[in-house]
């Protein structure tokens, strides 16, 4: 005996969990772009085999492979480095520089920043990546 439908088959997707899955994704990429940091300057660091953390108020001075200077990803001159550091050495109270460079400069460009800092008596670290 052969029983007829009254509606003939269609075919259907299931698009009930797509909602989920939407909600997870959107959730997920929301999450990850608050923990990536856009105002960063990617410098590749010389290495170092011991690293030590500074916890007092700092200032981030970079410097890029064409030597280009970034003063807390405000772009500066060198001249203006030089009266940023005179302002900071009167205005704070043991002031530090943490100097990011880029690892192919010569070391004639770190020394001339380290020379501004020993005039200026201000505490210059050289930022560096851990050797692994």
């Amino acid at each position: 005996m052969k029983l007829r439908r009254n509606k003939p088959f269609q075919a259907e997707v299931s698009t009930t969990s797509l909602n989920d899955i939407m909600f997870f994704l959107l959730l997920f990429f929301l999450i990850v772009s608050t923990m990536a940091n856009p105002n960063v300057i990617r410098l590749l660091l010389p290495k170092a085999g011991s690293t030590q953390t500074v916890s007092k108020l700092q200032i981030t001075v970079s410097v890029t492979e064409d030597k280009r200077i970034y003063l807390d990803n405000k772009e500066i001159t060198f001249d203006q480095y030089v009266a940023e550091l005179k302002k900071v050495a009167t205005t704070m109270d043991e002031p530090t520089i943490i100097l990011r460079m880029a690892q192919n400069l010569i070391i004639q460009d770190l020394v001339d920043y380290l020379e501004v800092g020993a005039k200026e008596k201000v505490k210059i670290v050289l930022a560096t990546e851990k050797k692994k």
